[in-house]
C-alpha cells in the first residue's frame, strides 16, 4: 500500500496519516478551552511533547504559537 499510496499521491501512507491529523489538530487548537495536552490527548497521543514534535515538523512553528497566530 505505501508503494502505492506515494507514487499516486506523492506521500507515504504515514505522510498522509500525519498531514490529516495535523489538519485535525489545527482546528482543535482554537478551541481555547482545552489545553494544547488535552488536543495531544485527543488525538491519541500519550506525551504531549511527541505531538508538539511531529506539530512543529509538519508545519514549522509550535502548536502553541498557531494557537496565538489565530
Amino acid at each position: 500500500m505505501d508503494i502505492l499510496s506515494k507514487k499516486e499521491t506523492g506521500n507515504t501512507a504515514l505522510g498522509y496519516l500525519q498531514s490529516k491529523l495535523i489538519d485535525e489538530a489545527k482546528l482543535k487548537i482554537f478551541d481555547h478551552s482545552k489545553s494544547i495536552n488535552d488536543i495531544a490527548s485527543e488525538l491519541g497521543f500519550k506525551y504531549q511533547q511527541h505531538f508538539s514534535r511531529l506539530f512543529k515538523q509538519k508545519t514549522g512553528i509550535t502548536p502553541n504559537d498557531y494557537r496565538n497566530l489565530n
